[in-house]
């Protein structure tokens, strides 16, 4: 089995966790506080953040498989609170649905359905 996991770019891991809190995700390992490392996880999937101590990231990017896309949009637009950027739901021309949220960080995170 193989496994992966994004490790995304965060300039203030209390910031990005109050976003992605905000979002319905729940935080998982040790406190960032301790570590500057942050893992939370929604519906099963893992988003992994490296804070500033590892030194300037660029943001980076993602790619999630969601089986009720519309939910997670709506649910995730509506929590937001006017932070991060989504695009609409929409049709892709490879035959997947998707949208795109970019995070406060600049970090990517595109989830789509169904899965190849």
């Amino acid at each position: 089995m193989l496994r992966s996991l994004p490790l995304l770019a965060s300039s203030d891991l209390k910031t990005t966790w109050a976003f992605y809190e905000r979002l319905g995700f729940t935080s998982k390992g040790a406190p960032h506080e301790e570590w500057d490392y942050l893992i939370c996880e929604y519906d099963g999937g893992e988003l992994h953040f490296a804070g500033p101590v590892l030194g300037e990231r660029t943001p980076g990017s993602a790619f999630v498989y969601a089986d009720d896309l519309d939910a997670v949009h709506a649910a995730w637009t509506a929590a937001a609170g006017g932070e991060g950027r989504f695009t609409p739901v929409q049709r892709t021309n490879f035959g997947m649905r998707m949208f795109t949220l970019h995070d406060p960080d600049g970090n990517e995170i595109r989830v789509g359905w169904p899965p190849r």
